[in-house]
């Protein structure tokens, strides 16, 4: 029995579709990754800001507790 020549076409047709679809996926989802690895540096680096921000507050808030210990028994008028 003698192959089809339109059904081998098809066929053919459907396969370089079907690898160009692939082709296509694979580079979208390489960006995807790309952008998912730059994010994830970026809250990264929020999270080094956000514990430097804490640990300056900390500071902050001592020094101002300091002050106010200091200031407890001054008389106001006193200056």
């Amino acid at each position: 029995m003698p192959e089809d020549p339109i059904a081998h076409s098809e066929l053919a047709a459907l396969t370089r579709r079907f690898e160009e679809v692939a082709e296509k996926h694979d580079r979208e989802f390489g960006i995807i990754k790309s952008d998912l690895t730059a994010v994830r540096l970026q809250i990264g680096n929020l999270d080094q800001k956000v514990d430097a921000l804490d640990k300056k507050i900390d500071r902050n808030q001592a020094q101002i507790i300091e002050l106010l210990t200091q200031l407890v028994g001054q008389r106001p008028d006193a200056g």
